[in-house]
């Protein structure tokens, strides 16, 4: 006897159950919503990665493009995903997500399709109006690349139609990049930001020791500062506060070991040092919240309570924009990445030399650690005071 193929439902509840072994990888709340969207096939390259010890960040990455790919790719053509994709997907892609806003305006079939749009919006998966930012359609067609090689396939993706197509889309959508934080948080910023913490509850404590430490230690990304762990902490023998004058008081220094980040490897042992006030707000948190071991920055309830587990990436974000809020601040106007871009206007603005900033920030790129320079030369300089 035959035996009945289960249903899509089925279907969904068992890769659901397959994504808990990438619960510490992928966002929970979104666990079930990607296991509607990606197939069994895609399922098991995401185990694949995982096993070969891909990045946690660039795992989620890939799993949430891959995601929208799927959604998208159903909508527009009615289909799954094939792999390889063909180059008229590839265009096709391009077309529905880069368009000329003018064009579409004059031709309401110009750019993404309604139907479809409709359908992607109605999945959570397209919120804002216009065309997509390059940088997104760029990325996910990496992705899109990635999974298509992890696959043993070979796809159009250096196809010169593909390039020559994105390079007029870009300068056809004219959408200004955004910055991840329209805001900096330099050190005014922060200080209004830590009053808002000066609280003797255990939450003020950990968002007093999470904002210093983010801060100080060079503006450390959010995926960073939720994967600190205490084993990560090592003490160094005091400095002084004046390198320069040896009877200048002396400064608790804190060593952080970051291993794999955005732009380094585990291998590659990057650390960086915390001096003074944020290593004793750090020491503080951990004695009052009683951690020795594990993740530094952790959950706490509404009772008070410490959970085991870590802080997400997320929740970092959200924690610095309630303590813009309860600073009078706009929280629309900052982001976690407000700690990064943040220092280095603060270093810019005290006439740190960039290469010594960079050996705190860790940032790979002189090009993108400069901009910031430059934007404080030209504000501090006398080319835009020729008339005041």
């Amino acid at each position: 006897m035959a035996k009945t193929p289960p249903s899509p439902s089925e279907d969904v509840h068992r890769r659901a159950e397959e994504l808990d072994a990438l619960d510490a990888i992928l966002p929970f709340d979104r666990r079930d919503q990607l296991a509607a969207l990606l197939t069994d096939d895609d399922v098991e390259t995401l185990k694949h990665l995982a096993s070969e010890g891909m990045g946690e960040n660039t795992l989620r990455a890939l799993a949430s493009d891959l995601g929208y790919l799927e959604a998208w790719c159903r909508l527009a053509t009615g289909a799954p995903l094939p792999w390889p994709a063909p180059e008229a997907l590839l265009l096709k892609f391009v077309a529905h997500h880069l368009w000329d806003p003018v064009k579409r305006a004059e031709d309401p079939a110009h750019g993404m399709p309604a139907d479809v749009e409709a359908g992607l919006r109605a999945e959570r998966l397209l919120r804002s109006p216009g065309p997509h930012a390059p940088g997104t359609v760029q990325r996910r067609l990496t992705s899109w690349s990635i999974l298509t090689r992890w696959r043993g396939l070979t796809g159009a993706f250096a196809a010169p139609s593909l390039k020559s197509t994105l390079r007029l889309a870009v300068r056809a959508s004219a959408r200004p990049r955004q910055r991840k934080s329209k805001k900096a948080v330099t050190v005014d910023i922060l200080a209004k930001l830590l009053q808002a913490c000066a609280g003797d509850r255990l939450v003020d404590l950990r968002d007093h020791a999470l904002l210093l430490t983010a801060f100080a230690s060079g503006g450390r990304r959010r995926s960073e500062v939720a994967a600190l762990r205490v084993e990560d902490l090592t003490d160094e023998e005091p400095v002084r506060a004046d390198p320069s004058d040896k009877n200048s008081p002396p400064l608790p220094c804190l060593s952080i070991r970051l291993g794999r980040t955005k732009t380094t490897t585990a291998d590659e042992n990057e650390h960086v040092l915390l001096i003074g006030r944020p290593v004793a707000a750090l020491k503080t948190w951990l004695a009052e919240a009683q951690i020795k071991d594990g993740p530094v920055f952790r959950r706490i309830d509404q009772w008070g309570n410490i959970d085991r587990r870590a802080l997400t990436p997320q929740s970092v974000n959200l924690i610095l924009k309630a303590r813009c809020e309860q600073a009078g601040l706009d929280p629309a106007l900052f982001s976690a990445h407000g700690l990064r871009s943040g220092y280095l206007t603060e270093a810019a603005n005290r006439g740190i030399p960039l290469p010594e900033a960079m050996q705190q920030s860790l940032h790979k790129s002189v090009t993108q650690a400069a901009s910031y320079y430059n934007n404080a030369e030209r504000k501090n300089g006398r080319a835009a005071r020729l008339i005041v």
